[in-house]
């Protein structure tokens, strides 16, 4: 294939080691060795930055630094305020990378694009960022711009923009398939694909990682499901649960839609909706992030703060967000924002997207949104997999305007929640089900009511105050040792590094009966007294 050509953006000051990092993930990314590298693009002021000269000289290429005014020529495919603030660029690593590409064509030297002309260039991987740097990679290709339909068959692309002329838009998203959202390598510090399931995978754990309710599903939710294999012949029909979703929060059916789970939902909010500004707000659940990642989207974050409760606070959402995403009860923080704080997030033109996959563990789900009609652009999450332990059957649904609800739906495959899924969605809205499950939510909070009393007599253990999901966020000094031990012992607890804004002195651990709780609290005083 054509040689490729780096672009890359730096704040003055970056680490060589976070800029060696970030582009060595994203060679990965795009299937690429140092060897297929031919340059390596940059703001000219940036040049002689130590981590832009570590990387060429590990590549052995050169640096073209291109000035300002050039590059904010370029048209890109995720412009950023920042960089256009700072520098007039709107993505210094896509503009280079594309400049680069185009000036030195198959490695030799040559003119930038003209009009039409036959030098154009193409992003193999868009704009990946780390805390500190960006990096894009691009191709030359020889078609000329009123060609560009047949780029597929030039450039085995992962991920497609096309640059002409400047001036012209980018054209041309390669989609995204099952398979490259599975394999998606991720620049960030935080490997936002872990999961708990991972902490408790082949190996013969109490698990404390997993927010699944223990002892479910029950023994009648095991008996519709089962009941409902004798069905399987025909085409999953998901009317019946639709309705009984929308009665069970006073909706109509065109505001409801079930998914495989919530984690497809997300998938389909990234691919579906026309947004250009999203914003996760975190420590959060970092599916909805990986997922607009996926879709190509340069994804903004807000980070709740510790010394703050990790508590929302809504004039930190930028005002150009047109997507917002937040948890309520909030994964791993166990923070129950009010309801009042959510909606205030709400604004004409934003898609404001919560979360609610723990509010069934909230007794009476003060707080929630779901039901709500009032609120602009409200989309809400519900997931059936944590109280009723569904994980391995994919059930959750979402409400929503009937346009969002409509759009979402022409994204989705057919048939995409399976016969047994939908009889235990149905199942889990009959009155006896929520009745169940509020009783749940009761023996929930007496039991993390015991966790936290006995998590306090930890000197080394600092708990987030105000705990309302099935779960709790501690902070231990090198927790990340502590866990370790804690596998030793028998206990699997959730590493708190992969979260956005924790790091490796965070775990999370799941509320449990007061027998396994107590065992637990036993291994973690042989955990500190070791660890110490």
């Amino acid at each position: 294939m054509p040689g490729a050509h780096l672009g890359v953006g730096v704040r003055p000051g970056t680490a060589a080691g976070e800029v060696l990092a970030l582009v060595g993930a994203v060679l990965r990314e795009a299937g690429l060795t140092g060897a297929d590298v031919r340059s390596l693009g940059t703001l000219d002021a940036r040049a002689t930055e130590p981590g832009i000269v570590a990387v060429a000289a590990a590549l052995g290429v050169p640096v073209r630094g291109f000035p300002a005014a050039e590059l904010a020529a370029v048209p890109v495919p995720h412009p950023s305020a920042r960089p256009l603030a700072a520098t007039g660029t709107a993505s210094v690593a896509e503009a280079a990378a594309l400049l680069a590409a185009t000036a030195g064509g198959d490695g030799r030297a040559g003119p930038a694009a003209s009009p039409g002309g036959p030098e154009c260039a193409v992003l193999l991987v868009p704009k990946r960022t780390s805390r500190r740097a960006t990096c894009a990679i691009a191709a030359f290709a020889p078609f000329r711009s009123n060609q560009v339909t047949s780029v597929a068959r030039l450039l085995p692309l992962t991920h497609g923009y096309i640059a002409g002329e400047p001036g012209s838009p980018p054209t041309i998203p390669t989609p995204h398939t099952t398979a490259a959202m599975d394999t998606h390598t991720h620049t960030d510090a935080h490997d936002l694909r872990h999961h708990g399931d991972a902490e408790v995978r082949d190996e013969k754990l109490i698990d404390l990682a997993v927010n699944v309710r223990t002892n479910t599903p029950p023994d009648w939710l095991r008996k519709r499901i089962a009941d409902s294999l004798t069905g399987l012949a025909a085409y999953p029909d998901g009317r019946a649960a639709r309705a009984a979703v929308a009665e069970r929060h006073d909706l109509t059916s065109n505001r409801v839609l079930l998914t495989a789970g919530a984690a497809e939902a997300f998938v389909l909010l990234a691919r579906a909706l026309p947004v250009r500004r999203p914003v996760v707000v975190h420590p959060q659940f970092t599916e909805p992030e990986a997922a607009l990642r996926d879709a190509g989207h340069e994804v903004g974050r807000v980070l709740l703060r510790e010394e703050d409760g990790f508590r929302l606070d809504p004039a930190a959402v930028p005002e150009d967000a047109d997507l917002v995403v937040i948890g309520n009860p909030t994964n791993p923080t166990s923070v129950l924002h009010p309801a009042a704080s959510i909606a205030a997030l709400a604004r004409p033109g934003r898609i404001l997207v919560v979360d609610e996959a723990f509010m069934d563990a909230v007794p009476g789900e003060r707080e929630s949104l779901a039901g709500r009609t009032d609120v602009p652009g409200l989309v809400v999450l519900r997931s059936l997999t944590k109280t009723w332990g569904l994980a391995g059957l994919r059930i959750g649904y979402v409400l929503a305007e009937p346009e969002t609800i409509a759009a979402l739906e022409r994204t989705q495959p057919l048939w995409p929640v399976s016969t047994p899924a939908l009889v235990a969605a149905e199942a889990c809205m009959s009155r006896a089900a929520l009745a169940e499950a509020e009783h749940a939510a009761h023996r929930i909070g007496v039991e993390r009511t015991h966790l936290l009393a006995g998590l306090a007599e930890f000197d080394e253990v600092r708990t987030v105050a105000g705990a309302e999901g099935p779960f709790v966020l501690l902070r231990i000094d090198g927790a990340d040792v502590v866990r370790e031990r804690l596998r030793s012992l028998g206990f699997a607890a959730r590493r708190g590094d992969t979260f956005p804004g924790l790091d490796r002195n965070w775990l999370r651990i799941a509320v449990r009966d007061r027998a396994t709780t107590n065992r637990f609290l036993q291994a973690l005083d042989q955990a500190l007294l070791i660890c110490g």
